[in-house]
């Protein structure tokens, strides 16, 4: 194995020693360590030049709407109009929900062989304001239904290709966007530059705080942009489980229960028969214990 190339290694040895399958054991990875994980980054970057992310094979490219068809037979029937009604509203609608197409285009792209959970559909309407169990609040990612393992650059090329089509569907000049764009993949590489060198725990605790990053950048805007930052933080403050809880259920019986909106939002009851769904409850419950 090149290791230089592997940001870890698994070991199975336990597993084999005590005669199991390697599905019965938890997984032992090795980490390489901070001068080995940079060598593999410095191999990925000679194997994959960062001019070679500007390539994309079109020869035999499949059709995008050929594509969306495809998936729309695994989806629920009712569901797809909607879906393609609200795809049809502008070029960025139509962005958000062609992950597919995004994902196809590039899977014809160079890879770094580098790679990680991705968010899977990282572009810039799926990230926003939360609050944390703290209740402090923190800008991050809030979509992860497109998770999957891949090359760490298809979430940073889905998130810039985004900034730059929205641009254009809000009337910014090419220049702007361009400004946009670069600020955006600037701001990833200093980050990931910052926590190259901090621990695993300081990794895991890292995230950006409204409040403080409200006050730092006050002073560089003007009122309007002011008012409405503060208007979407005062808005975020009020999206938790308890307002979820609310406008999705209504009391029956002392207990809340999910309210019948089909075809967007139907109660698993509607779907199966009583005895399914006593089994299932049943299967959580004990799960939970």
């Amino acid at each position: 194995m090149d290791e230089s190339a592997d940001v870890g290694v698994v070991d199975l040895r336990g597993a084999e020693a005590a005669g199991s399958t390697p599905d019965s054991v938890p997984l032992k990875i090795t980490h390489l360590d901070r001068t080995r994980r940079a060598a593999a980054g410095k191999a990925a970057r000679a194997r994959t030049p960062l001019a070679s992310h500007a390539e994309i094979g079109w020869a035999g490219r499949p059709d995008p709407l050929a594509l969306l068809e495809s998936q729309a037979v695994t989806r629920v029937p009712e569901l797809v109009p909607i879906r393609y009604g609200r795809m049809l509203a502008s070029p960025f609608s139509f962005y958000r929900g062609a992950a597919l197409v995004m994902a196809s285009d590039l899977a014809r792209t160079p890879s770094s062989g580098l790679h990680v959970q991705l968010c899977g559909d990282a572009h810039m309407s799926n990230f926003g304001v939360y609050a944390t169990p703290e209740r402090r609040l923190t800008f991050d990612l809030n979509d992860f239904d497109e998770t999957h393992p891949g090359p760490f650059e298809w979430d940073i090329k889905r998130l810039a290709a985004s900034l730059a089509v929205a641009g254009r569907d809000n009337g910014f000049t090419a220049k702007k966007g361009r400004k946009v764009v670069l600020a955006a993949v600037a701001g990833y590489r200093e980050a990931m530059a910052a926590f190259a060198a901090q621990g695993n725990l300081a990794v895991w605790y890292a995230h950006l705080d409204v409040e403080e990053m409200m006050t730092q950048i006050r002073s560089t805007l003007d009122s309007k942009r002011v008012a409405r930052s503060e208007a979407m933080i005062e808005k975020a403050r009020g999206h938790d489980s308890v307002q979820a809880l609310a406008k999705l259920t209504r009391m029956v019986d002392g207990r809340p229960r999910i309210v019948s909106q089909p075809p967007l939002i139907v109660p698993v009851e509607e779907l199966f028969s009583t005895e399914v769904v006593a089994n299932v409850d049943a299967r959580l419950r004990h799960l939970v214990r």
